[in-house]
């Protein structure tokens, strides 16, 4: 999910990780159905031909995925995207903290550039037990909410959003609006 999200190296860029292993999702096939792995030399070996762990799918190697992957990358490398979606992404979180303090509405919203999750609660969530006791039908409802005026978030609570390139600064703040809207409802 981090593969390209929040950096061009992923969150193992952002953070300063340096994996055994690294797995890649379609984020490489610019959408399309592929995936990749890659890792340190004595795992790498462990695949054929010259390791006894055999790997190959239907879709390996697709010129078209590997075409609209690589372009994909091309576009990705302008560090300019990223800096454009994490000032959307602070300003989404900054707008509806704002809207939330002054509904009087206790959230925690946890965010890293254009990810994002919203939680009906006033503790900080840190793990999958926090996440459970937030209020899940005032989630809901938000929902609900959102869908009812065409703004699309995941429907459950233990889902990211997610802010892409294609949103623009009046998204982010009709989107602040109509969580604005879901309060005082």
């Amino acid at each position: 999910m981090t593969g390209c999200r929040v950096a061009y190296g992923g969150a193992q860029e952002l953070y300063d990780i340096k994996p055994d292993m690294t797995c890649l999702g379609k984020i490489i096939g610019g959408g399309l159905p592929v995936g990749a792995y890659g890792g340190k030399k004595e795992i790498m070996e462990m695949v054929a031909p010259v390791g006894p762990v055999y790997q190959a799918g239907t879709l390996s190697g697709n010129p078209l995925a590997m075409a609209v992957g690589l372009r994909t990358l091309q576009i990705l490398s302008d560090n300019h995207i990223y800096q454009d979606l994490e000032h959307k992404g602070s300003l989404l979180e900054k707008g509806l903290k704002e809207v939330a303090k002054k509904a009087g509405e206790p959230i925690c919203i946890n965010r890293v550039g254009s990810m994002f999750s919203i939680f009906f609660t006033d503790e900080k969530v840190i793990n999958a037990d926090h996440a459970r006791k937030a209020n899940k039908d005032k989630f809901i409802k938000l929902f609900h909410h959102f869908l009812d005026n065409h703004v699309y978030i995941a429907p459950s609570p233990f889902e990211a959003g997610f802010i892409s390139v294609a949103h623009t600064l009046d998204d982010i703040e009709r989107t602040i609006h109509v969580f604005k809207g879901a309060l005082t409802k």
